[in-house]
């Protein structure tokens, strides 16, 4: 399989080489985790002096011996160089028992500059502080960003090929196969095993069933405004006994699993976060290509699910604006920066140009407002706001 350097996730494991934190590496399955490590690994041999790499992947059986945390300790304290750099890079460490107090009780030591990916279902951001008795340093990695995939293939026209990206997707282990039906199985494969592997079987879930309907109903309500109360009562129409509770319980699960996004609302007069009524967006759009098919494809929402995990992806908290009765896409926000963003397929119509410019229109702040669509056109202003095309916005570099 063809490689290709993610320089935004390889340049944040260099970033905090040397501190004293657990540096762990999270996000959706077949993300390329794995690989992030082994380009890390890469980039101490070519650059630091006096290193010493103890590298353990329980994906080969050579390692199987040391899935017991006792084991693990004793392999990397035998391992340890005096008046070295010592590097452990654990890759899939969720395939030892015990692993926790295995890492513990190498952090304490204070010796190691201690690198980890595994399952996400074992390894949640939620968990992290309670599993490991020192500060973690999670990295989240996403799947392909429209840059990356250009990069893989060696596109150089973001116009040209962005249609192709919206079919495809951004899980980069579909791309070594020619036919379309062949990379949508082998997404829908990931997907089925993040649901058995990293949720029905953490979470002991006896009813997969709901679970499945869950996730097709979020997949394809993408965008919409919904609420646990409204879920239920949909899916009660195809199972009886299902309580909100559940439902709740259930998104909790996908969401700590990187399948979901729940984008929370911000009362952007009243400068408030809100606590009822959330978005959900899928890690990837093409999963809801794989699971559902292409049929009834909305590419409002196909868009509007892109820009929100490039924006997640660029480092920014996004939130759901509200403004009256009016709906602002997003508000994405990092340290002091804030932007208002509105996400449309076509504007050529004036209707729907205007509908989209009034809404950012109506915010009075001096943020800057931005309305992404598929203009096809370079970029340009309207009474202050940004116009973009999306292929454009998406290719631009940002880091």
């Amino acid at each position: 399989m063809k490689l290709i350097k993610r320089e935004k996730y390889l340049n944040e494991l260099i970033g905090v080489i040397g501190t004293p934190d657990i540096k762990v590496i999270t996000g959706i399955r077949r993300s390329g985790k794995s690989k992030l490590l082994e380009a890390f690994k890469k980039y101490i041999e070519e650059n630091i002096k006096d290193y010493n790499i103890i590298h353990i992947n329980y994906s080969l059986s050579k390692f199987d011996k040391l899935k017991e945390c006792h084991k693990l300790y004793e392999y990397i304290e035998s391992n340890y160089r005096e008046n070295m750099n010592n590097f452990v890079l654990i890759d899939e460490v969720q395939m030892c028992d015990g692993f926790e107090t295995a890492i513990n009780w190498i952090h304490a030591e204070e010796k190691y500059d201690i690198y980890i990916t595994g399952s996400n279902a074992f390894l949640l951001s939620s968990d992290l502080a309670t599993l490991f008795t020192g500060r973690t340093f999670p990295i989240e990695v996403y799947p392909f960003s429209f840059s990356e995939f250009m990069k893989y293939y060696g596109y150089d026209d973001a116009d040209k090929v962005f249609d192709e990206y919206v079919i495809q997707g951004g899980m980069a282990g579909s791309y070594v196969y020619t036919e379309q039906a062949d990379k949508y199985k082998y997404i829908e494969d990931v997907y089925n095993t993040l649901i058995v592997r990293d949720i029905k079987k953490k979470y002991n879930i006896r009813n997969e069933k709901v679970l499945n309907n869950l996730s097709n109903f979020l997949m394809d309500n993408v965008s919409n405004i919904t609420s646990t109360l409204n879920i239920t009562k949909e899916l009660n129409n195809k199972e009886d006994n299902i309580t909100d509770k559940t439902i709740n319980k259930y998104i909790g699960y996908l969401c700590n699993a990187f399948a979901f996004y729940k984008i929370g609302r911000y009362d952007i007069k009243g400068k408030k976060y809100l606590t009822s009524l959330d978005k959900y967006y899928m890690a990837d759009h093409s999963f809801r290509y794989a699971m559902l098919g292409i049929t009834n494809m909305n590419y409002g929402r196909t868009y509007e699910n892109i820009v929100a995990i490039e924006l997640m992806r660029r480092g920014y908290d996004v939130y759901v604006g509200t403004l009256y009765n009016k709906e602002i896409d997003f508000v994405a926000q990092k340290h002091n920066e804030k932007i208002y963003i509105q996400v449309s397929d076509n504007i050529s119509e004036e209707k729907t140009f205007k509908r989209e410019i009034d809404s950012l229109l109506k915010i009075k702040d001096a943020y800057p407002k931005m309305l992404i669509a598929r203009t096809r056109h370079d970029d340009y202003t309207y009474e202050g706001i940004l116009v973009k095309d999306i292929a454009n916005w998406l290719a631009d570099k940002w880091f």
